[in-house]
């Protein structure tokens, strides 16, 4: 009986239809991405929270006097940051916005940990973060800037902002899945200073 049915043509169109679905399931949802973990571990910027005086020993009692510092840091310096809240996901780690000494930005995820999944983006948005589902879908709603795909779910991360891009306004990065048009999680950038 079963030898006879799959010897039907109806029978092998049906096969193909069924595989070709699951295989078209398995790469839209990618389960695995579920159970597993990428971990990035890159170096983060050593930031120079604001100016503070510096000083200077005096020749003729060895005792120190500060000594004003009127110009910016010469270093970097951090420029907004936030802690993550849960959206679809589990999500935990702040975010923060470092100007370096050469006047470009990046952004750093400090602490990052959430889910993996498919199509996951880093994204500025200049939505607010809201708690709870209402929070979930909202970051395409308006103004977003993609700095690439989520190097990892699990550690410390950077991403270039692209020189040109205007800051103002972005108050929030989202991690953003593109496929589903989801937020894993999202922090608000609160200016520093």
């Amino acid at each position: 009986m079963i030898s006879r049915l799959l010897r039907t043509p109806l029978t092998w169109v049906a096969v193909a239809v069924l595989g070709a679905g699951a295989a078209l399931g398995l790469y839209w949802f990618q389960p695995w991405k579920a159970v597993t973990d990428t971990r990035v571990s890159e170096e983060l910027t050593e930031v120079d929270g604001g100016a503070t005086p510096s000083t200077g020993a005096t020749p003729s009692t060895g005792a120190t006097t500060p000594t004003a510092t009127a110009a910016a840091p010469a270093g970097p310096t951090l420029v907004s940051r936030g802690d993550f809240v849960t959206h679809e996901h589990d999500t935990s780690g702040a975010a923060r916005i470092v100007r370096g000494a050469d006047g470009g930005h990046r952004l750093e995820l400090v602490g990052l940990d959430t889910s993996n999944g498919p199509d996951l983006r880093v994204w500025l948005t200049d939505q607010p973060v809201r708690t709870g589902r209402a929070g979930w879908g909202v970051f395409d709603d308006g103004r977003w800037v993609e700095l690439g795909r989520l190097k990892g779910n699990r550690g410390d991360q950077a991403y270039a902002v692209p020189a040109g891009t205007d800051l103002t306004g972005l108050t929030s990065v989202s991690i953003w899945c593109k496929r589903f048009s989801v937020s894993f999680g999202a922090a608000p950038l609160t200016p520093v200073g």
